[in-house]
């Protein structure tokens, strides 16, 4: 069976759930799991967990997303982006400066509270908030709190007279759960005008970034000449940012069997209760053990092979 992440590029008009699909009969195998949902209007960057990397989706989700788009002022719709009904317009006279546009999007930045679209998958009572507004439902939304590292224009605004809108094209970095259609709305309430987010796509997720990404395209040619296979990255690739300790070999037969470690085997100065190692064997990850102050020793936090 194969195992690995897949870098997917993800095109328009398919949703998460029809690129996992997709790949389930591609590589001939249910599990398949994706880090990440992209809405259909969206493109970019989806890796795909296959196999045994299907245990890592929770460390590519928790990732850092980066994303360029547009955002669009003069009008506001029900789902916050281009797909919905128009719910309120009102006519950009004289177009907003670079440098009024440029203190809007520093105000977004850091840690902000966000309250998710009703067009959204989150769920409230069991349904998803979709769910609600397509049965023209209102109900309470969780707050949310989000972090932006970045936000701010790639190029310059453009103004459209006849249609009396100003576009603005921007990058942002932010944490996992962040709803940039709803940035771009707020981003209109610092402005004081309606506002929609207008192009969207994913430029970097899990580690991974767009150069990197594969086509359905590819991959179809790739399945059919028999090298499916070679498109997909370790899972190593999502656990970057965890220490390595290699273990002997008298150390990886406790550890397949779930054996906790002592503090020195973790081989950290001074590790503590959010101290994460990866244990690696034959230069590959294994597993990841978390360390417990109370017993001064490692715990197995989660299993990826015992082969």
């Amino acid at each position: 069976m194969p195992n690995g992440i897949l870098p997917l590029y993800k095109p328009r008009g398919l949703t998460s759930f029809d690129c996992v699909a997709k790949i389930r009969r591609l590589y001939q195998t249910r599990k398949v799991g994706h880090s990440g949902t992209l809405d259909p209007g969206v493109d970019g960057v989806l890796p795909i967990c296959i196999g045994n990397a299907t245990k890592v989706v929770q460390f590519l989700v928790a990732s850092g997303k980066q994303y360029q788009g547009s955002i669009t002022l003069g009008f506001a719709t029900t789902t916050e982006d281009l797909e919905g009904d128009e719910i309120d317009r009102q006519a950009i006279e004289t177009p907003f400066s670079a440098a009024e546009i440029d203190a809007a999007l520093a105000q977004m930045t850091g840690e902000i509270t966000q309250i998710p679209p009703m067009f959204s998958a989150v769920k409230v009572n069991g349904r998803r908030l979709y769910d609600y507004a397509r049965h023209g439902e209102t109900v309470e939304r969780p707050k949310r709190q989000i972090k932006i590292d970045r936000f701010v224009q790639r190029q310059a605004a453009t103004y459209d007279l006849a249609k009396k809108t100003q576009t603005i094209y921007f990058t942002v970095d932010c944490s996992k759960g962040t709803y940039v259609r709803t940035l771009a709305v707020d981003v209109g309430k610092k402005l004081g005008v309606p506002a929609v987010m207008s192009d969207l796509t994913r430029l970097k997720s899990g580690g991974f970034t767009l150069p990197e990404t594969v086509t359905f395209e590819q991959i179809e040619a790739a399945v059919a000449s028999g090298t499916a296979d070679e498109l997909l990255a370790p899972i190593e690739k999502a656990l970057t940012h965890y220490p390595q300790v290699a273990l002997t070999d008298a150390q990886w037969a406790r550890v397949k069997n779930g054996a906790w470690l002592l503090a020195a085997e973790g081989q950290q100065s001074d590790p503590d209760a959010n101290t994460m190692v990866a244990l690696t064997y034959q230069n590959r990850i294994k597993c990841l053990y978390s360390y417990r102050t109370e017993e001064q020793r490692y715990k197995p936090f989660k299993m990826f092979s015992v082969d």
